[in-house]
C-alpha cells in the first residue's frame, strides 16, 4: 500500500462483504427465478428420461413375452412327444 492509503477498518470492510454478499444473493435468486431460458433444456431432460424408461419397459415386457412364449412352446413339445 501507499503513503496515503489506509487499510480498511473492520467495520467497512464486514459492510463491503455483505453488500458484495447481497448483491450475489439477489442475482443467484433471478437466475433460479427466471423461467425462459432453462425450459427448453429441461423438457429435452425430460424426454430423454421418458425415453429411457420406455425402453426399459419394453425391453423387459419383450423379455419376458418371450420366456412365456418359450415356456409355453416347451410344454407344449413335451406333451405332444409323451402322447
Amino acid at each position: 500500500m501507499g503513503t496515503g492509503e489506509q487499510c480498511p477498518s473492520g467495520a467497512g470492510l464486514q459492510r463491503k462483504r455483505g453488500t458484495v454478499m447481497r448483491k450475489w444473493c439477489a442475482a443467484v435468486a433471478e437466475f433460479i427465478e427466471r423461467e425462459d431460458g432453462p425450459t427448453a433444456v429441461e423438457y429435452a431432460v425430460m424426454l430423454a428420461l421418458i425415453i429411457v424408461v420406455c425402453l426399459g419397459a419394453i425391453t423387459t415386457l419383450g423379455n419376458n413375452a418371450n420366456s412365456t412364449f418359450n415356456n409355453t412352446a416347451l410344454n407344449i413339445a413335451v406333451k405332444s412327444s409323451a402322447s
